[in-house]
């Protein structure tokens, strides 16, 4: 459990103007916590950089705000998953301006597992949505969470496809974590933070800015093994995270279309600089297998260093007696198996699993495989 000072510290850091997450690290690394950054005037006042509409703030903030953002944080499902914490992503530290912390609704656990970013155009043809929905299914099927930006078209019907396979999906938001954008996906927002999580670099109440969604866009490139480019014109968004992920040293794929199809015009450009051309699912899930081993073990170093997920403060015996766990290391047989024919073994949904078998990696008692396949390291009564 946080601690509720520093807790509030944090919360008055991130909302201080002109800080931004770079000034709010440097802040953290002079002064050793948040808190100290808070009631330390003297040593505040000593960091290079600090402006003076922060150093206002920091000294007599809107304490409403303050509160209402705690009331946000005291709810089921709601964490401040902060970057000195030992499951905040490791693969955000890659990003130029990687965030100081993430508001999280839902399953903070599901930005750990290997993720696949599936974006393109608002406005994408019938075609195109069949497309990302198609990719969807057969990714989240593999065992890879579906990262998106909750927009409509190709986000959101790759959302939509995710949850009806039984996958889990994370959709990266350019408001506060309890506004919806667009109004219409309101229900849709509600079934991802069941399966899933809903993330947001903004304090609870930030409406839509134009300048946030480039900021969003960073981070679905940086939580992602590799990002899709679905459709996309030669203004698009999509654009910019692709390019954004390329930057990252990911991966980046686009579809090819019709010379015809001004949607398709950005993914060609894509493909002109250097992404992947892909036709099949299969093609991104072979090209993301040695990734997502690599991350899972960058994972397990980063927690053994460090401290234990709290999801993970079961003790290893405690959790291999687990009824579910048992099943599913049953399950996985001798030869390794994929979440769909874990899913149908054991009766879980493959979002649960997913969670599972990540716990049951760090514990080293599974492995993944080739083509999304995990392989059972242990006996499973061990």
């Amino acid at each position: 459990m946080q601690d509720a000072d520093e807790l509030s510290a944090w919360l008055t850091l991130l909302r201080a103007p002109g800080l931004g997450p770079a000034g709010m690290r440097v802040l953290l690394r002079a002064t050793g916590s948040a808190r100290t950054a808070c009631t330390d005037t003297r040593r505040l006042r000593r960091v290079a950089g600090i402006g003076q509409a922060a150093l206002d703030w920091i000294a007599r903030p809107d304490t409403a705000r303050l509160n209402a953002d705690l009331a946000w944080l005291a709810q089921p499902g709601h964490r401040l998953l902060r970057c000195d914490e030992a499951d905040f992503p490791p693969q955000l530290e890659t990003l130029p301006q990687p965030p100081a912390a993430l508001f999280v609704e839902g399953d903070a656990a599901a930005l750990l597992g290997p993720q696949v970013a599936i974006v393109g155009a608002r406005s994408a043809s019938a075609q195109g949505l069949a497309t990302a929905r198609d990719f969807a299914r057969t990714l989240s099927r593999a065992g890879l969470t579906v990262t998106s930006g909750m927009a409509e078209g190709v986000d959101g019907a790759a959302h939509t496809a995710t949850l009806e396979a039984g996958g889990a999906t994370v959709a990266v938001v350019g408001t506060g974590p309890d506004l919806v954008y667009p109004h219409k996906h309101r229900d849709l927002a509600a079934r991802i933070a069941e399966h899933g999580a809903i993330v947001s670099e903004f304090p609870p109440g930030t409406e839509a800015r134009p300048d946030h969604f480039p900021r969003r866009n960073r981070l679905i490139a940086g939580l992602a093994l590799g990002t899709l480019v679905v459709e996309a014109g030669l203004q698009s968004g999509s654009l910019i995270t692709a390019r954004l992920a390329a930057e990252a040293g990911k991966e980046v794929f686009a579809l090819p279309g019709s010379i015809h199809n001004p949607l398709a015009k950005g993914c060609h450009r894509l493909i002109r600089d250097g992404a992947r051309l892909v036709e099949t699912a299969a093609e991104v899930i072979e090209a993301l297998a040695a990734a997502a081993q690599a991350q899972g073990a960058e994972l397990r170093a980063r927690l053994q260093a460090g401290d234990a997920l709290e999801t993970a403060s079961i003790d290893l015996p405690k959790r291999s007696q687990d009824p579910d766990y048992k099943a599913l290391l049953a399950a996985l047989g001798d030869a390794p198996a994929a979440l769909d024919e874990l899913a149908e073994r054991t009766g879980l949904s493959p979002a649960a699993l997913s969670s599972m078998l990540l716990l049951l990696e760090l514990d080293g008692m599974v492995a993944p495989a080739v083509n999304g396949r995990w392989q059972r390291l242990v006996a499973p009564d061990a």
